[in-house]
């Protein structure tokens, strides 16, 4: 008995079809059946299905003999299912990697609940994806099973058939069936969800929903969708058949009324002629199945009126948006004005040498070289007064005790920028922010370049798409100085932002404290980060791909990783800071560091921490490298797509052919490198020490003192670096011959 029994329903899906079943059938978790509905399709899927069943025994076709409609073919695969539980496959819709067996893991974690219900993300035509908005309800859920009664929220999710698997024998025990018509996941979801005795959720994206611009059949204008009101009384006889399930009442009579609204409002749904038909037919079974003493919610009011008023109500609306829009428009060139006039009210007062105004990685916190810069002038100049800019009061929060700040665009922060004789910042500041004849502006960079940056991408336009360069440099041209950690990034900096600035050979300020590191300082940072203080602690730190709609690619499977690493071994994984936010995590990695399987360390703000912590790294092309090799520790380049990688983003030297330790080209590889110890071997020791002795020249520890001292105060130090310090910057726009 396999554990999942996959339905799929075909019809009229050739284009899509290979690439739904290959995300089944090639997953890593291969206890499954799938039992293929062709629902008399007239193009090529029901050959497509004999084909993957000749080949794979998995696979079972049914073939109808007359088009039965999406309900109906799933209803006619329900009886060859012997699985453990049954999943409704959409065949335009395709499953993650993993997502199989981060299932099959989370049900027997769970104990096989009634439903276990998982996350998706939008896949658009046009390469676009976006998660579920509502992705945290699957953790605010907890671990353990429950009912829909305890954690009402879980029926906030979209209430589709396809995000959910079912365990067989309770779907059997209450004859779920689904209906014949239109929208006919509504009475199977509902009656499954309230009827669940134990529901489980996995908060991992494990399905793709495909965006189809064409062909969506709820996007379809027809009559048919008048099949939604059907679909709803069917939902309440099921409710009105089970007493127990009474007080749901209100709450399906409000999510039927706003699902109703919701068809009529979209311009595509309905013919025109038919949109009062389905208003009054709407207005009608809202009434009907009004429970007694139950107020009508404000937004419903409009159903108990007439279609004229509904139109109205609809006009009035757009009315009011529109207005609010104009209104928006006013208020904000108002405020433009006066901020403006309060910016140069300040300017006219003289610069303050001392006070110096931080940011970092767009307004973040107290982070990377500008945070270093700032702790060290506090410790040796403590006369300087330090202000902070950080992007919301969220943010504000979460400052250490003391940190003065102020919050972007606010009057404190044009105060303090128009006075402020010095900026420190990793990032450019807005271009709203004027440079003022006399302030000097050090900009530290976010470490040594590997891909191609700035005025480089000019030549790579698939590479800076949404980069605007000349934008970029003008910022730039406020620079007066540009920190530099090795002569690489010297010559780096100076070729892709032609500026009016000086190199500062200061050293990576944020890297002093790994130049400095020893044993105590690895245990300290063990213990923040809750790490075994026994374990070997490989990180693996992926950066971003220009070649992938969105920049992730999951390159390595990290549960197996994690595995074939064994016992007294703990998985650390960084994600790129640009990834951190997006739909990366949901692709396992929020799953696998709640069960204890990898710690997902993308949230903790030092990167310096997670270095510190750590006894390898294993990255790809990320810069974390070149900071890493100051611990003298060993580094291992997984580059099974560097091809791909250089030709859509561009490097300035080839990291394969000159990089710092072992190089692996496919899985097998890295793993192998892994499990025999290789990675720290005689020739990977060899490789670490040409590669810092080249890229770590200018950091001894003592950036930060370096650029306080020479560039906030003036003085001189001796070092093996020296700063030159320049005129400052000239303004002006260096593309504008181009």
């Amino acid at each position: 008995m396999p554990r999942f029994s996959i339905i799929v329903p075909c019809f009229k899906v050739q284009g899509f079809l290979r690439e739904c079943l290959d995300s089944v059938l090639e997953q890593s978790y291969r206890d499954v059946e799938v039992i293929a509905v062709d629902d008399r399709s007239p193009d090529g899927c029901g050959a497509i299905l004999d084909e993957y069943a000749a080949r794979d025994d998995r696979v079972r076709v049914l073939h109808l003999p007359e088009n039965a409609g999406l309900g109906r073919a799933r209803n006619a695969g329900l009886p060859h299912a012997s699985g453990d539980y049954l999943f409704f496959l959409d065949s335009d819709d395709t499953l993650t990697p993993g997502a199989l067996r981060a299932m099959a893991d989370r049900l027997d974690e769970a104990a096989d609940p009634d439903v276990l219900v998982f996350d998706y993300a939008r896949t658009y035509w046009w390469g676009g994806t976006r998660r579920n908005a509502l992705a945290h309800v699957l953790a605010d859920c907890g671990d353990a099973a429950f009912t829909a009664a305890e954690h009402p929220e879980i029926l906030d999710l979209l209430m589709v058939v396809w995000n959910k698997v079912y365990r067989r024998d309770f779907v059997e025990e209450n004859g779920f069936r689904f209906p014949p018509g239109y929208y006919e996941d509504t009475p199977w979801t509902f009656p499954v969800m309230l009827s669940a005795r134990r529901i489980a959720t996995l908060d991992r994206i494990c399905l793709n929903y495909r965006q189809r611009r064409q062909g969506n059949i709820l996007s379809t204008t027809s009559r048919k969708h008048f099949d939604i009101h059907e679909q709803y009384e069917r939902v309440f006889a099921f409710v009105d058949s089970r007493p127990e399930l009474a007080s749901w009442r209100p709450y399906l009579h409000r999510k039927m009324g706003d699902h109703c609204l919701d068809i009529l409002a979209k311009p595509d749904r309905l013919p025109p002629s038919d949109r009062g038909e389905f208003f009054r037919r709407t207005a009608a079974l809202f009434a009907r199945h009004r429970p007694a003493g139950e107020p009508v919610p404000a937004e419903l009011r409009v159903l108990r009126g007439p279609y004229a008023g509904y139109v109205a109500w609809r006009q009035g609306a757009r009315a009011g948006r529109e207005l609010a829009r104009r209104t928006a428009r006013a208020r904000g060139a108002a405020a433009a004005r006066v901020r403006r006039g309060a910016y140069a009210a300040q300017a006219r007062r003289p610069l303050d040498p001392r006070l110096v105004v931080y940011s970092a990685f767009s307004h973040r916190g107290v982070l990377g070289d500008p945070g270093a810069v700032y702790r060290k002038a506090r410790e040796i100049a403590p006369h300087l007064r330090g202000v902070w800019v950080v992007r919301d009061q969220e943010t504000a929060d979460l400052l250490p005790d003391g940190v003065e700040h102020v919050l972007l665009d606010s009057p404190a922060y044009r105060r303090v920028t128009a006075r402020a004789g010095f900026f420190v910042n990793n990032v450019n500041w807005p271009g709203t922010l004027a440079k003022r004849p006399g302030s000097v502006h050090i900009h530290t960079h976010q470490g040594t370049p590997l891909k191609l940056m700035a005025a480089d991408l000019l030549e790579r336009p698939g590479a800076r798409h949404g980069v605007d360069v000349p934008q970029m440099l003008r910022r730039a041209d406020r620079w007066d100085h540009s920190l530099v950690a090795n002569p690489h990034s010297e010559l780096v900096w100076e070729r892709a932002y032609p500026c009016h600035f000086t190199s500062a050979r200061t050293g990576s300020p944020r890297n002093d404290v790994l130049v400095t590191a020893d044993a105590q300082a690895t245990a300290r940072a063990r213990a923040r980060l809750g790490l075994p203080a026994g374990h070997t602690v490989v990180l693996y730190a992926p950066t971003r791909r220009e070649y992938v709609r969105g920049g992730h690619a999951d390159r390595i499977d990290l549960a197996r990783f994690a595995a074939d690493l064994g016992e007294g071994h703990t998985l650390v994984v960084r994600l790129h800071p640009s990834l951190a936010t997006g739909h990366a995590r949901g692709m396992g990695l929020s799953d696998l560091h709640r069960r204890g399987i990898v710690v997902d360390a993308s949230d903790v703000p030092d990167v310096e921490d997670v270095m510190l912590a750590s006894d390898v790294l294993v990255t790809d092309y990320s810069a974390l490298m070149f900071d890493y090799v100051l611990l003298d520790r060993p580094v291992v380049v997984h580059a099974d797509d560097w091809a791909a990688y250089t030709a859509s983003r561009g490097t300035y030297f080839d990291i394969t052919a000159e990089p710092p330790g072992h190089v692996s080209r496919d899985y097998r590889e890295l793993a192998a490198l892994m499990t025999s110890g290789s990675w720290r071997d005689e020739e990977s020791a060899r490789l670490r020490a040409g590669f810092r002795e080249r890229f770590g020249v200018f950091d001894d520890g003592r950036a930060a003192e370096r650029v306080v001292r020479t560039l906030l105060l003036g003085e001189e130090m001796t070092g093996p670096a020296t700063v030159r310090v320049p005129a400052p910057a000239v303004p002006g726009d260096v593309l504008a011959s181009r």
